[in-house]
């Protein structure tokens, strides 16, 4: 059994609507701060893609407003699921502007399940992308996704591992600081700018990292605005097996 959904969130960004635009609408911008590797044709009727995992999706844009408007919808699957995002930006006085985002759409028979993980993400996302935003401004990330098994161990077991991981106190709040260090790779030192039951996001001079913890498996997100990042993904898996074994 399908069901619709719509969520709809307003956040204000330190950053121009030209800023924002640049955030939301291209593909090295979108790289920087939400999922996947993305590629955006920037025409209305264009394609706008993304590939997390080996796993490529890909969306029309169905509306492209420089500075304005930017909204993509997929192709409706034959149970009627499909997705629709829609980016709404204006300029504020001082620089600022507000972006609201309305993420609508028809989920399959879990949707109860996943409206919570998208009800649960998205602020999550506005919170990256400020991050972004605020401390890389103008900058292009590279997206660093890895993902390894949690060997049968339960979430509560998974986070408590992180958290040793990243040499930081139980429990783990907003403001301390984490240290790591992956093997072949600089040391991640930086202060933990979010942490829930699901996730834990830490923003350095050169990145903002995130670690999500999921049934059955553990994931990362990173954006890294360092020139080298070759192997980082190889790397941060290694890391986590390791973390987990």
């Amino acid at each position: 059994m399908t069901h619709p959904f719509e969520i709809e969130l307003e956040t204000t960004l330190p950053a121009s609507p030209e800023q924002v635009w640049e955030a939301i609408a291209t593909g090295p911008g979108i790289d920087s701060w939400f999922m996947g590797r993305n590629e955006v044709e920037p025409r209305e009727g264009g394609v706008a893609a993304m590939e997390t995992g080996g796993r490529r999706e890909e969306a029309m844009i169905i509306a492209y407003e420089p500075g304005k408007r930017f909204a993509t919808r997929t192709a409706t699957a034959e149970d009627g699921r499909f997705m629709a995002f829609e980016y709404l930006i204006e300029g504020r006085d001082g620089g600022s502007t507000v972006l609201r985002v309305v993420h609508s759409g028809v989920l399959g028979d879990d949707w109860q399940d996943e409206y919570d993980g998208l009800r649960r993400g998205w602020p999550f996302h506005l919170h990256t992308l400020r991050e972004y935003l605020t401390h890389f401004p103008g900058r292009a990330g590279v997206p660093v996704f890895a993902v390894a098994p949690s060997a049968g161990r339960s979430a509560q077991e998974v986070h408590e591992a992180l958290t040793r991981g990243l040499s930081l106190p139980t429990p783990v709040a907003v403001g301390a600081r984490a240290h790591a260090e992956p093997a072949e790779l600089p040391p991640l030192d930086g202060e933990v700018v979010w942490s829930d039951d699901e996730r834990i996001k830490v923003r350095t001079a050169d990145g903002i990292y995130t670690f999500l913890h999921i049934a059955g498996a553990v994931l990362m997100f990173h954006h890294l605005f360092r020139p080298d990042t070759d192997g980082a993904e190889a790397a941060w898996r290694q890391w986590l097996i390791g973390l987990l074994a």
